[in-house]
């Protein structure tokens, strides 16, 4: 028994799962206009960036305002790179990439992207390159996070989704229509190799585990991939909710997330690198498809809103949003 406790504790992995405990803390209304997308957190600044269709705005951990970053019309995501002072944003509708100092928010370029429909962003620190996967392109823009200027693009010839970086040379990244992940060396801007996620489908958010090396990927078809970043096997496809948009992972913890539009967060424990165990389903709110961890305070982030009754289905539009309710815009707070 102590040979295994210290085989655990040597892997890096809790020895027994912990109680999970999780439930809904608070709510932080925002109120404004505008939809959302990834929202992204900087524990050591205490800031969460939320994209709002034409803006982003910067709020401290409270829901506070901290200012806000203009210009960028259609943003879907944000990236960070705190030791450059530097951070980017992903805006479909202008297809451009907006660079903006952190520390004061000010906009410093504008960057046009080489496809259209920036979605997903993220900064690499190995490389200093920052990736804006472009979905209507089909590809991805690559720009220097310190100048701002294009330094190449990669095709992947399907829409790219959520992607993590391993922080040694390799990006991963999502291939919605054609459920794989295809591996790029961020130095020569390359595609190394592609990994099928069968049975995973519609992949979406990912997360990353980097010190057991394993990617966790959520699917439209309510289940999620663990997948072996040496190998690209999927080891492990545990059982999520419906309308998952991100995943999350907490290392600290052990923990894995996956914020599920239907209104629940799944949460499932690490016991082995290849084996989770389903801890809990938080109920959260309809909408809250996307989220943001601190690692810090272990706290978890995820928008939404309230929304009245969807119309009644038509020709033109057999399968009809509901519309969200003004000023309803809100951020749920999940923890311990």
């Amino acid at each position: 028994m102590n040979e295994l406790l210290a085989l655990s504790l040597s892997m890096g992995l809790l020895a027994a799962p912990p109680e999970a405990g999780f439930h809904a803390v608070k709510t932080l209304p925002i109120g404004g206009q505008g939809g959302w997308d990834y929202v992204t957190l900087d524990s050591s600044a205490k800031r969460l960036y939320v994209p709002r269709s034409d803006r982003v705005l910067v709020l401290d951990l409270e829901g506070k305002s901290v200012g806000e970053i203009t210009g960028t019309d259609g943003v879907h995501g944000v990236a960070l790179a705190p030791g450059l002072d530097r951070g980017f944003t992903s805006n479909s509708r202008s297809n451009t990439i907006t660079t903006f100092k952190l520390s004061t928010l000010e906009v410093l370029s504008q960057t046009k992207a080489t496809g259209d429909g920036p979605d997903a962003i993220l900064f690499d620190p190995f490389s200093s390159r920052v990736f804006s996967f472009n979905g209507r392109g089909q590809n991805a823009t690559v720009i220097d996070a310190n100048s701002g200027a294009v330094v190449g693009t990669i095709a992947f010839g399907h829409k790219p989704e959520f992607a993590a970086t391993d922080g040694k040379g390799r990006v991963f990244v999502n291939l919605e229509d054609s459920a794989e992940v295809a591996v790029i060396d961020s130095k020569q801007l390359s595609i190394v190799t592609r990994w099928s996620l069968a049975p995973i489908a519609d992949p979406t958010g990912m997360a990353i585990d980097l010190q057991h090396h394993r990617l966790f990927i959520v699917g439209g078809n309510k289940l999620m991939a663990v997948v072996n970043t040496d190998s690209g096997k999927v080891v492990a496809t545990p059982a999520i909710g419906a309308g998952a948009d991100a995943a999350a992972y907490d290392p600290s913890l052990g923990l894995a997330f996956s914020s599920n539009g239907e209104g629940t967060l799944t949460v499932l424990h690490q016991d082995g690198p290849d084996t989770y165990t389903p801890l809990a389903v938080v109920p959260t709110k309809k909408g809250a498809r996307t989220m943001a961890l601190d690692e810090k305070t272990h706290r978890l982030f995820l928008p939404s809103a309230d929304f009245s009754p969807a119309p009644a289905p038509t020709a033109v539009m057999p399968r009809p949003r509901p519309a969200m309710v003004p000023n309803s815009f809100q951020i749920l707070v999940v923890g311990r």
